[in-house]
């Protein structure tokens, strides 16, 4: 069975590799494109892939099961922590930095939490001592189950 070379989107790293089967089924669910083919050869409708790319992020299964580690994103963030604000518990629809940027706080797993507006508004550009505040929990970096606990999507 021949296997076909993955690109992560813009195709600059490898992700991986995957059946032939698969590719085609990443090509008709329009996930990837043909980034290779072999000349002259055709799988149904496609060009037959030797690589594809991502045309669309689906999910980040595959950065985590070459690393070991779950990439940060802003949605991975709001699983993680469940949608709830990190300080009051009410729904979050956005992400604080616990030091704050302009203190020289990173965007990473343990300097970030999902916040409601209030609070993130009332934090600022402080940390949650200046501020007042208290997190409910202390940041972690997740595991692949922690923000997605369904399984493979």
């Amino acid at each position: 069975m021949s296997e076909v070379v993955i690109y992560n989107l813009g195709g600059g790293q490898v992700l991986g590799r995957v059946s032939l089967g698969h590719a085609i089924r990443m090509l008709h669910r329009r996930v990837a494109a043909v980034r290779e083919a072999v000349e002259g050869e055709t799988f149904g409708p496609y060009q037959r892939p030797v690589s594809v790319e991502l045309v669309r992020y689906v999910h980040s299964r595959w950065v985590y099961e070459r690393t070991g580690r779950v990439p940060y994103s802003r949605a991975a963030l709001m699983r993680r922590d469940r949608n709830r604000c990190g300080y009051c518990g009410a729904p979050a629809t956005t992400m604080d930095h616990v030091v704050p940027r302009c203190q020289g706080g990173t965007t990473t797993w343990l300097n970030a939490v999902a916040a409601c507006e209030p609070c993130n508004s009332a934090k600022a550009g402080r940390t949650p001592q200046e501020a007042g505040m208290t997190l409910r929990s202390r940041p972690f970096e997740p595991v692949l189950a922690d923000v997605y606990p369904y399984g493979k999507r």
